[in-house]
C-alpha cells in the first residue's frame, strides 16, 4: 500500500538543485524548482545515469553520463516522451519532503 515516505529535508536541496535519496528500498531524485519540490526515480533510463546529479534548468534535468533529458514534472524524455522515468506525488510536511511510495 502506497504512503508518504520522508525523502530529505527541505534545506537537503537548494533551489535549482537535485540530490539523490535512498529511501523504502528505491533510489530517487529529488529536485528544488524554486521552493517546489519533486521527486522522480534516479536512473535514467538510457545507460542508468544519476539524474539526481543532474543539471538542473527548470523543470528539465540532463543526465550527467549521456545528456539525456527528463522534464521532471511528467517524467518524460524531452526528445522521446515514450522514454519515462516514474514521477511521485509530493508534499511538504514542516521542513520534511514527503514522497508517495
Amino acid at each position: 500500500m502506497a504512503e508518504f515516505v520522508r525523502v530529505a529535508g527541505t534545506a537537503d536541496v537548494k533551489p535549482g538543485h537535485g540530490m539523490v535519496a535512498e529511501v523504502s528500498g528505491k533510489t530517487l531524485a529529488v529536485f528544488n524548482v524554486d521552493g517546489t519540490f519533486h521527486v522522480i526515480d534516479n536512473t535514467c533510463v538510457h545507460r542508468g545515469g544519476p539524474l539526481g546529479e543532474g543539471d538542473l534548468e527548470g523543470n528539465v534535468v540532463a543526465c550527467p553520463w549521456h545528456g539525456w533529458q527528463f522534464n521532471i514534472t511528467t517524467g518524460e524524455c524531452v526528445k522521446n516522451p515514450s522514454a519515462k522515468v516514474e514521477v511521485y506525488q509530493v508534499k511538504v510536511e514542516g521542513t520534511d519532503i514527503m514522497a508517495l511510495l
